[in-house]
Formats: structure tokens, C-alpha cells, sequence
């Protein structure tokens, strides 16, 4: 059955990582509904590393950006200027959450990777969401390149809302941090997936260096369906929210996870979901 484990938590995490509505949520309840037999230890590190897919596939998918920037780099000039911009703005924008994440994300997986915990980040988020979108304010920003170290790391800061409070989302706290600095929401959106690369695929990286002995309990071959089916998912994810954002606001993603997030108090509440790490 670890196969099948495997593939649901690679279908989950490539559809809810760049989503709004929180992947490491989804996949703590996902866990806990299918009744996955694996440690925590081994859950905790499977959830963080197959999230390379999904990284993997925002490199795929602007690969083509990526390759002009550097040719930008190489010319010199305006573009090239910009293109350093905005990575530096990237870098920047990862800064809070690895120094947050260094200290407390071991504290923060053991006491509050819970299904009430996320309930409560996905209703708190959705109001959150709703609010900002009420506020009918005019976006100053449309071009990543010129968002600007200030707004890249107010960006990074709103993002540790997602590593402190596990369920909160990582793209949506980015993506709130955007549009609070007048970034419109494709913008916003874009930055998410850049800022994605280095936060993500660090947190990844290490977890797998670190954990691999727990990997092995599973088999690498289990690993590799997770992370396989997260990247092909995502990629199809990313196109989607991109042609989304580009017409419609973020209004059904906000109902979105009040119901899910009342749903599963409801289920904890019930005795119909335990409430354990």
C-alpha cells in the first residue's frame, strides 16, 4: 500500500503547493484519513521532500524565463540589471523563513502539525483573503522585476505566517504579502512561485541529506512516485492558477478553506478524526 500512500500524497501536494489553500495542511489531514502506518518521522520528511517535485516543475515551466535572464546577464545592461534585481529581491524574500525555519521547525512539526491546528490557519486565512480583496485597492506593481528589495522583504516576512502556523499556506501568505505592497495578482502570484524555488527546494534538499535512513523504511521507489506525481500535478497547477488569477480574484479560495477548515473541526469534534501529531 505505500505505493498508493504515495501517489495520493504526490496527487495532494502538487495541486494544493502553489494554491492558495495550504499543502502541508492537506497533507496532514490527507495522513491522517488514509490512516498512513508510517512514523512521524518518516510523514514529516516524505511531505517536505516530494514538494521537490512541485519545485521542480516551476523551474520546468519557466524555463524559458530563466534561460533569457541569463542571456539578460550576459548582455548587460538594463535587463541585466533588472534580472539581478529580482533575484537579489528572491534571495531577500527567503531570508525570515530559513532563519525561522533553522530555529523552531523542528518545535513547530512536533506540537502543532495537527488537524485543529490546520483547521483553524485555513478559517483564519480565508477571512484573511476575503478582507484583502475587499479592499478595492488600485496595484502599483506589475512586473516581478520591479518589485524592489523593501516589498520582496516585506513579502518574505508575511511568508513565515505559513512556517509558524502550519495550515496557514506558504503561496497564500506570499501572495497576501504581494498584494498588501501593490503587487496585482498575477504578479503576486509569479513572485510566489519564484520565491517557491529557494524556500522550498532548500527545505527539500535538507530534509533529504538529513533524513534518508528514514526515507528508506518506505523504499526510495515510494519516494520517487510522490515526487514524480507531485511534479507532473503541479505543472498543471501552475498553468491553471496563472490563467485563473489573470480574471477572477482569490474571493472562492477564501469560501474554499472556511469549509474545509470548518469541516475538519467538525471531524475532530466528532471523534470522527483524531487530533494527534
Amino acid at each position: 500500500m505505500d505505493w498508493l500512500y504515495a501517489l495520493i500524497y504526490g496527487v495532494v501536494e502538487g495541486i494544493t503547493e502553489f494554491l492558495p489553500i495550504s499543502s502541508t495542511g492537506h497533507l496532514i489531514v490527507a495522513g491522517h484519513l488514509m490512516g498512513v502506518p508510517w512514523t512521524k518521522e518518516v510523514k514529516d520528511t516524505f511531505e517536505v521532500v516530494i514538494q521537490g517535485g512541485a519545485i521542480l516543475s516551476v523551474l520546468v515551466y519557466y524555463w524559458k524565463d530563466f534561460v533569457s535572464q541569463a542571456q539578460a546577464l550576459k548582455a548587460g545592461g538594463a535587463p541585466a540589471q533588472d534580472t539581478k534585481q529580482l533575484w537579489l529581491g528572491v534571495l531577500v524574500a527567503c531570508l525570515p523563513a530559513a532563519l525561522l525555519g533553522f530555529a523552531f521547525s523542528d518545535v513547530i512539526k512536533q506540537y502543532l502539525f495537527r488537524p485543529s491546528v490546520v483547521a483553524w490557519a485555513l478559517i483564519v486565512g480565508g477571512v484573511i483573503i476575503w478582507w484583502l480583496e475587499e479592499r478595492k485597492t488600485q496595484p502599483t506593481v506589475h512586473s516581478i522585476e520591479k518589485i524592489g528589495l523593501k516589498r520582496s522583504l516585506i513579502i518574505g516576512a508575511v511568508q513565515c505566517l505559513a512556517l509558524l502556523w502550519p495550515g496557514f499556506s506558504r503561496s497564500a501568505s506570499s501572495i497576501l504579502g504581494g498584494m498588501l505592497t501593490g503587487l496585482d495578482r498575477p504578479t503576486a502570484t509569479k513572485f510566489s512561485f519564484y520565491l517557491g524555488i529557494p524556500t522550498l527546494g532548500g527545505a527539500a534538499l535538507v530534509d533529504l541529506l538529513r533524513s534518508l535512513d528514514q526515507l528508506a523504511e518506505i523504499g526510495l521507489g515510494t519516494v520517487a512516485i510522490g515526487a514524480v506525481t507531485s511534479f507532473i500535478v503541479a505543472y498543471l497547477s501552475i498553468g491553471w492558477l496563472l490563467r485563473f488569477v489573470a480574471t477572477n480574484n482569490f474571493k472562492p479560495f477564501a469560501v474554499y478553506r472556511v469549509i474545509v477548515g470548518a469541516l475538519i473541526l467538525a471531524l475532530v469534534y466528532s471523534g470522527n478524526l483524531t487530533n494527534t501529531i
